[in-house]
């Protein structure tokens, strides 16, 4: 059977509040019954609080909206984010006077309060998961959709895949891009070839690795696969292949089974809102501007199936290229919007399929507009709620 994945247009048929994001949310809520499912729950709602000066994150309003349909329905709802993300979180608005319930950080107050996962992949055996998230019966992943580095995108896998983790954990993931060997010193001993090298790379995103002079560091988040580098090193000596950016989003893959395996079946659901859908990940701690259309709000019990949905949609649109930062080169003849922005070789879709492979959901997905948009009726107000005069 398809997977119901429920989505609400960001854009509105009237100007009136009862089409806006906040009762679109609503409306989504409902469909996926959370009245009927948290009753006596202890609910994490999942999400990222950003840091900085960043206020694209999902507005305070989205997410009350979200609390109270929790607290309405008997639940008991908390909000969760990493440690650094939570300390500050009300200089972006959110406490618990504007969300209605508290925020915890996943590894307690003083970020020592996690569960140990063992699982081997490549350079990572332990994965580390924030206690606040791993003792919840209910889990809500609230995301924002946008633009990552890593990976090109981030929506709900993302959400709980690294942000369900110890900062350990975290850092182990990023790391994984270097596991398997890109650079051969034995093909190129030449200190001045190497500094060529080097030096081609129009955005720096190569170095010399600070613990071994010997080595060439990538900042793979960095690389956009230009291959600026290849022309200039000697044959076999230097290598930007897709393995070493897959590697992120499998682990991101094995995180999140391993995160959902601590939460019964039924007890999950997956809201991607693909509003302000801005370059980075929210980590960064700003805000750039939109580089894609607000879309909506997608919502499902199926994490692939969503996330297909959102990605599905985006490729529907094109980058907005006057809001792309000058130093991000857009990538020519690729086959998704966020590929444009940050290399052919950052696949959205893999870190989905890979969760599909493990039993995570299905690509196979009705996408269900619970409130489309249809022609205005004839002689039909623009703003009703102003007074005749």
């Amino acid at each position: 059977m398809r997977s119901k994945v429920y989505y609400c247009s960001a854009q509105q048929t009237y100007v009136s509040a009862d089409e806006t994001l906040p009762k679109k949310l609503e409306a989504i809520l409902s469909k996926l019954e959370i009245s009927n499912r948290v009753k006596d729950e202890s609910v994490a709602i999942k999400m990222h609080l950003g840091s900085n000066v960043g206020y694209s994150t999902i507005h305070p309003v989205l997410v009350r909206k979200v609390v109270e349909a929790v607290l309405d329905a008997g639940g008991k709802p908390f909000v969760t984010d990493v440690l650094s993300s939570c300390t500050d979180a009300y200089k972006r608005g959110y406490s618990q006077e504007t969300l209605g319930c508290p925020i915890y950080p996943i590894g307690g107050p003083d970020d020592k309060y996690f569960y140990t996962k063992q699982y081997k992949y490549k350079s990572v055996e332990e994965w580390l998961i924030g206690g606040a998230l791993y003792n919840a019966s209910f889990l809500i992943d609230l995301a924002h959709v946008k633009g990552h580095p890593s990976c090109s995108y981030g929506g709900a896998i993302k959400n709980i895949a690294i942000g369900g983790l110890m900062g350990k954990s975290r850092g182990a993931m990023h790391d994984l891009m270097h596991y398997d060997k890109y650079w051969f010193y034995e093909k190129c001993k030449d200190d001045k070839k190497i500094k060529e090298i080097i030096d081609s790379c129009p955005i720096s995103a190569l170095t010399i690795d600070k613990n071994d002079s010997k080595e060439i560091h990538i900042h793979f988040e960095d690389c956009n696969q230009c291959g600026k580098c290849l022309e200039v090193a000697p044959k076999d000596s230097l290598k930007i292949d897709k393995i070493n950016f897959d590697t992120f989003q499998v682990g991101c893959a094995i995180s999140t089974d391993l995160i959902l395996s601590t939460f019964e079946k039924e007890k999950s659901i997956f809201i991607n809102i693909a509003n302000q859908i801005t370059p980075v990940c929210d980590c960064f701690g700003f805000t750039g501007a939109n580089i894609l259309p607000d879309i909506g709000i997608f919502g499902s019990d199926d994490i692939v199936a969503v996330e297909q949905a959102t990605l599905d949609e985006i490729k529907k649109y094109k980058i907005i290229k006057e809001n792309v930062p000058v130093v991000m080169k857009l990538q020519k003849d690729v086959p998704h919007p966020l590929q444009e922005l940050h290399g052919r070789l950052k696949d959205p879709y893999l870190v989905v399929n890979e969760c599909e492979t493990r039993g995570l959901g299905s690509k196979d997905y009705e996408l269900i507009d619970i409130m489309p948009l249809k022609e205005p009726k004839f002689g039909a107000k623009i703003f009703s709620h102003i007074s005749a005069h």
